[in-house]
């Protein structure tokens, strides 16, 4: 039976921290992506809210995919449904006017690291490492590759998803431009992500509007292309090699 997440919101000074949690170190399941992507859009038409800072509970980040709803994937349509959730997540912090800030306390595996390259700034604690490890389990990092490799380039893609087993620390990850700025301590992580949330809520919204077009722009094509992404994870996911690997884990 598949553990049940959450998706939790606060409100503060114009800032909406939007906060995921799962026990199984904060992976995501069919239904936590798609409350995830109505919540995204809930708060881009609420007028109350100027800045969106998306976060996880506890000292994991996020692990990426349920192991245990990929596992019980039994055929193309429901396998394909399930990565569109993690497409549907993406495009829907792509589309939005407002800027999203990623807060990223620990390690982020597969599509947390998706989540990461979307958002529009990150801050990290140097505890955040990162990998990308579904090459080693039959599938492949393809609905989030557009995303990731946009963020850090097709030189450090390669290194993340070809290494499938190497942590890159969160320097590593600042250099090639996925984090924003680390900090050393989680406090001055929250208090830094707070002071730039409210400052932001503070400035011209349409400015901001315009800015996050610009951060986005050449994207136009990424309901289709993502969705292709999906159906190529979708597939793979259904084969003998993914199925005995997840069966191992």
């Amino acid at each position: 039976m598949t553990q049940q997440g959450k998706i939790t919101l606060k409100i503060r000074n114009g800032v909406a921290y939007l906060t995921f949690f799962h026990p199984a170190s904060n992976s995501f399941t069919g239904v936590m992506l798609a409350e995830l992507t109505d919540k995204i859009y809930e708060l881009n038409a609420n007028s109350q809210v100027k800045i969106i800072v998306l976060q996880s509970e506890g000292r994991t980040f996020c692990a990426g995919a349920s192991f245990d709803e990929l596992i019980a994937l039994k055929d193309m349509l429901s396998a394909q449904e399930f990565f569109m959730g993690f497409a549907r997540v993406i495009n829907a912090m792509r589309k939005i006017n407002k800027l999203i800030i990623a807060k990223v306390q620990g390690k982020a595996v597969g599509g947390g690291v998706g989540l990461i390259a979307a958002a529009d700034y990150v801050f990290a604690t140097d505890l955040a490492a990162v990998k990308l490890s579904e090459l080693s389990i039959g599938i492949g990092p393809y609905v989030i590759a557009p995303a990731v490799k946009r963020k850090i380039g097709m030189a450090a893609f390669s290194e993340l998803s070809v290494n499938t087993t190497k942590w890159h620390n969160a320097y590593w990850a600042r250099e090639k431009g996925l984090f924003a700025q680390v900090f050393e301590r989680i406090e001055k992580l929250n208090e830094e992500t707070e002071i730039l949330a409210e400052k932001l809520a503070s400035f011209d919204a349409q400015a901001m509007k315009l800015l996050k077009r610009e951060i986005w722009k050449n994207t136009d094509n990424w309901d289709e292309l993502l969705e292709k992404q999906a159906e190529t994870s979708a597939h793979l996911v259904l084969q003998d090699f993914a199925k005995e690997k997840l069966n191992k884990k």
